[in-house]
This record gives C-alpha cells, sequence and structure tokens, in this order.
C-alpha cells in the first residue's frame, strides 16, 4: 500500500533561525536532515513525503523547498508566509510561489504565539482569504482547546479555505488527572469543528501529543484516532510522522507501525487507501497516481 507521510521536518542551524530550539536541551537542537530517515522511512514503508515548515521566516522555506528539489520521495512542501503582510503574501504567490512545483500549503506557528485568537486579525484573515482564492490550504498547529475556538471562528469567514488539524489539535493524552473525561472540552470542540466540510484532521504527533509522552502505547492513542475517524470520516483524515520531533517518544519505524497498528484494526482496505494516500494526495494536490 502506498503511504504519504504528510508531516516531515528539517531544519538546519546554520541557514536558519529557530526560535524554539533557543533554550531546548534535548535531542532536538542540532541540525536534522532528510538523509537521516531515509533507510528508517524504506523499512516504514513511506513511499511518498509533505515537508512541513519549522520556523516562521524565508529561510526555513527555502531550505524545505531545496531538500524537495534534492530528495525522490518528497514531492510537497508546506511553507511560510508573512501573513500579517497580505499585499507581502499575495506578491509571493503570484511572482514566487505559483511558479514552485513543491509549494503545497501554508502554515505559521500559532502555538508559540501568546494570543490563542492570532488567526483572527484582520490582515491574516485576509491573507488566508487569498490563500483559499489560490486553492491553497492551511496547515494548523494547534495546541489548546482555544485553538480549535479560533480555527472554528476562520471557517465561518474563510468558508472556502481548507485546513487540517496537526496533531489532531494535541488531544488530551493521557486522560487529565482529575477527571475521567478522555475527550472533554477538545472532543467537543474537535465534534464541531467536524461538522466543516473544509476542516481535516491529521493524525500525527500523538506520541508526543500533551507532554509526559514517555513509554506512549498504541492503546494510549488509539481511541483518540478512533475519535478523528468517526467524526470527520474516512474523507478527511490522513497521517503524518512528525519526525524529527516524534525521535522523543518512538523511533521513526515505531511511529509509524503504532499508527498503522491503529489504522488497520479499524479500516477496511478502500477505507485505509484513503487515511493512508489518497485523502493526502488530494489535500495537497500532490498529483500522485
Amino acid at each position: 500500500m502506498k503511504i504519504i507521510d504528510t508531516h516531515v521536518h528539517v531544519w538546519d542551524l546554520e541557514k536558519a533561525d529557530y526560535p524554539w530550539l533557543k533554550n531546548d536541551v534535548s535531542i532536538l537542537n542540532r541540525t536534522w536532515r532528510i538523509e537521516e530517515i531515509e533507510n528508517e522511512r524504506k523499512q516504514a514503508g513511506i513511499t511518498a513525503g509533505v515537508l512541513v515548515q519549522a520556523s516562521g521566516n524565508s529561510e526555513d522555506t527555502d531550505l524545505m523547498l531545496e531538500t524537495a528539489a534534492n530528495t525522490n520521495w518528497i514531492y510537497g512542501v508546506v511553507a511560510w508566509l508573512p501573513l500579517l503582510d497580505p499585499e507581502k503574501t499575495q506578491r509571493l504567490i503570484d511572482d514566487r510561489f505559483l511558479k514552485e512545483r513543491y509549494f503545497k500549503g501554508v502554515r505559521h506557528q500559532i502555538h508559540d504565539e501568546t494570543d490563542t485568537n492570532w488567526l483572527l486579525q484582520p490582515v491574516v484573515i485576509e491573507s488566508l482569504q487569498i490563500l483559499s482564492s489560490y486553492g491553497i490550504p492551511y496547515d494548523v498547529v494547534g495546541i489548546k482547546p482555544e485553538h480549535i475556538e479560533t480555527v472554528l471562528k476562520v471557517a465561518e469567514k474563510t468558508p472556502g479555505l481548507r485546513m487540517v488539524f496537526d496533531h489532531l489539535n494535541w488531544p488530551p493524552i493521557p486522560i487529565p488527572i482529575g477527571t475521567k473525561e478522555r475527550f472533554g472540552r477538545w472532543g467537543e470542540l474537535m465534534k464541531e469543528a467536524a461538522h466543516h466540510k473544509n476542516l481535516y484532521a491529521k493524525i500525527s504527533g500523538l506520541g508526543t501529543a500533551s507532554g509526559n509522552f514517555q513509554n506512549r502505547t498504541t492503546e494510549d492513542i488509539k481511541p483518540y484516532v478512533e475519535f478523528a475517524l468517526q467524526h470527520f470520516g474516512t474523507d478527511r483524515c490522513f497521517c503524518g510522522g512528525d519526525w524529527p520531533v516524534s525521535m522523543l517518544a518512538n523511533n521513526y519505524i515505531q511511529s509509524w507501525q503504532i499508527t498503522k497498528d491503529i489504522v488497520n484494526s479499524l479500516l477496511n482496505e478502500p477505507e485505509k487507501e484513503k487515511v493512508f494516500f489518497s485523502n493526502a494526495n488530494k489535500f495537497y494536490n500532490l498529483g500522485l497516481s
């Protein structure tokens, strides 16, 4: 079966600035190149991939585009654009990115912004409407229920914009201490989001979602994958590995094995083909067959 990994990162500390790594003492605080994943990618059965932005600057996007051009299994890049400046966003799309064969989407690290309503700024909404007019999808990297609330409002203002919740917007794994609610406020809001036909769910990064990720098991993660598939349906879910961030919990093969075990246990063959391949192919306009 063909499998698209829709969430792969690369970064180079000598080529771009990564503010979120400044005080990081983990294995992530170094340069990570696509070559490092090659053997495990083959063993995991991944046939295509999409690079996703790791910093809010053009140098990071340049690095991803260069990497994609030199990596035969990478078919798309989710880039950064200056959404606070609609005129510049429009100009960059027209003058550069429409000509870039690997440019397939846009993301901003809203989880690093202090304001959970960052996307609702009028200038940002204007930029998102520009994306929508070109059919360019947007990746939402939210970590709080408030981020889902924001996306629901964005969806009203830009109804034609296709958006995907990276890492399912960090479901409450494990169940918060002091409550027996497995899904809680996250679940209520994600159910509401699922009613919007242009909102999608990316099954990714669940090994490290919500912290406390050591020894995260398949059974810890499965209820949230099942929830996403139940509410968003098998036409609006797809998968990603979140390498190298996922290395904090599992190696690449282990992360994908967990995802495959869960999806294989829940879906039939035609449904699996959608979730592992065709949904992502359509969402990012990858043009794969």
